[in-house]
């Protein structure tokens, strides 16, 4: 259960999206914190100059890999917008890292792109625990469901 002490981490990631979708991407932001509460790294899609790959949740996988140690890996949590998609959650858990929470589930997400016209993604959206199972996920966050809708809906309503 999200308490709220971590709201502060999930409004960084809607701060994100939204520095996303200024920037000409999808609003998507992750942030990755240790067991103690420090703000390790953070990102936001880059999916606008054409590598679909550049999710923020990949990227911190990868800067987990990198700067972390496994046992410190595994006790941190990853803060994000929208539930990781399945390249995403195969990152984290090839990666060895813990904790998810999402404001969004993919579920939500495609009813809302459906609803809005986009056509599906050439990914089947799965669960996490789908692709991952051992990683312990948290979400949908009621509280922050409708600011993350209201940036989708900016990105992908049909213009006037």
């Amino acid at each position: 259960m999200v308490d709220n002490t971590e709201l502060p981490y999930l409004r960084r990631c809607l701060e994100l999206a939204t520095e996303a979708l200024d920037a000409g991407d999808e609003p998507f932001g992750s942030v990755l914190v240790d067991a103690d509460g420090t703000v390790l790294a953070e990102d936001r899609n880059r999916v606008a100059g054409g590598d679909r790959t550049r999710h923020p949740e990949f990227e911190l996988a990868r800067w987990a890999a990198e700067h972390m140690a496994p046992e410190d890996r595994a006790v941190a949590t990853v803060y994000t917008s929208g539930e990781h998609c399945p390249m995403c959650a195969a990152a984290h858990a090839w990666v060895g890292l813990g904790r998810i929470v999402y404001v969004a589930s993919s579920a939500q997400l495609v009813e809302w792109l459906t609803e809005l016209g986009v056509p599906a993604a050439p990914v089947r959206p799965l669960p996490v625990n789908e692709v991952a199972p051992g990683v312990v996920v948290e979400g949908p966050v009621p509280e922050l469901e409708a600011e993350i809708r209201a940036l989708h809906r900016r990105c992908f309503a049909p213009k006037d």
